[in-house]
């Protein structure tokens, strides 16, 4: 039941986003405003609320992140070996190695509450402040090598940074294990309006992520589409297995590690892809199909 329980309401919503899009009751306007508010306020306050109010008197698990960072570092190299093997071009480089790691953040939190509460988001939190930023780096590193077009250095230095240093969620997650060490709880009045907001976010990001999916361009693309598939929501859930195995990663932050690897590709993958001259078409398959499979890895995870 823990899967029905957990992917039911999350890829139910995500459909529900689709069939609201082409009903019409929502559009691209409409969706693009969502994102920035999702992107810039709900989500960010969610999580700063959540991580904030749990508990920190363990401190940081390092072994934890330091087996998530390898593991998505691995992911890394192994995606630009396989672009090489299978002869990929360069305009199709930079969204192919972003969809082998590059990981949704909004259906995380979705799946981690659900199923873990909120003790899972704290470490979901920590997981993704620092990985986000290495992430960045690794997908932008890609662009910069197998771009095509003459994109000056520092304009592609500049980009780097804003999505590293400006990144909200970042910040968010930061703030929050900042203060979780701090105080670790709010005022009453406080916390209440930090739950009404919240209520907001999870529901416009799922709806806002489904409305956003597209089919168009699936079937030109579907064959690499389906490798990075199987490197983001196979290889790199056992690859995470491993690790975690020789280090001894075990419990609430294992658990957590394996959703965060079995995540389906994010969307800023397109953003990204579009910002460096890469193929947004092959990027947008990979995200549909990514999105789609997820719930076979998803359901493995949760079941363990």
């Amino acid at each position: 039941m823990i899967v029905l329980n957990s992917l039911f309401p999350i890829f139910t919503l995500l459909v529900l986003g689709r069939v609201l899009k082409l009903r019409g009751l929502t559009d691209e306007g409409f969706l693009r405003s969502a994102d920035k508010l999702i992107y810039f306020f709900f989500f960010p306050v969610m999580l700063f609320w959540k991580i904030g109010g749990a508990s920190f008197d363990n401190g940081i698990d390092w072994t934890f992140c330091a087996a998530c960072l390898t593991t998505m570092l691995i992911m890394f190299f192994l995606s630009s070996v396989v672009i090489k093997l299978f002869g990929i071009s360069n305009f199709k480089a930079g969204s192919f190695s972003q969809s082998c790691y590059r990981f949704n953040t909004y259906i995380g939190v979705a799946v981690i509450l659900n199923s873990l509460g909120i003790e899972g988001l704290k470490y979901f939190g920590i997981v993704i402040g620092f990985t986000i930023p290495v992430v960045n780096l690794f997908a932008v590193s890609m662009m910069i090598w197998f771009s095509e077009q003459n994109i000056e250095l520092s304009k592609r230095v500049v980009i780097t940074l804003k999505a590293i240093f400006s990144n909200p969620l970042i910040l968010a997650c930061l703030a929050g294990v900042s203060y979780g060490y701090v105080g670790g709880s709010f005022p009453v009045f406080i916390d209440n309006s930090f739950s009404l907001i919240s209520m907001v976010a999870l529901p416009l990001a799922l709806l806002s992520i489904g409305g956003s999916l597209t089919f168009a361009g699936v079937k030109e693309h579907l064959g690499l589409s389906l490798l990075a598939a199987l490197l983001k929501l196979c290889i790199l859930p056992l690859l995470g297995y491993l690790l975690f195995t020789l280090l001894g990663v075990a419990d609430l932050p294992a658990k957590v590690g394996m959703i965060f690897f079995a995540l389906p590709a994010s969307t800023a993958i397109y953003v990204l892809s579009s910002q460096m001259h890469s193929d947004t078409n092959l990027a947008s398959s990979a995200i549909v199909i990514s999105t789609v499979l997820s719930v076979i890895p998803l359901s493995i995870v949760l079941l363990m």
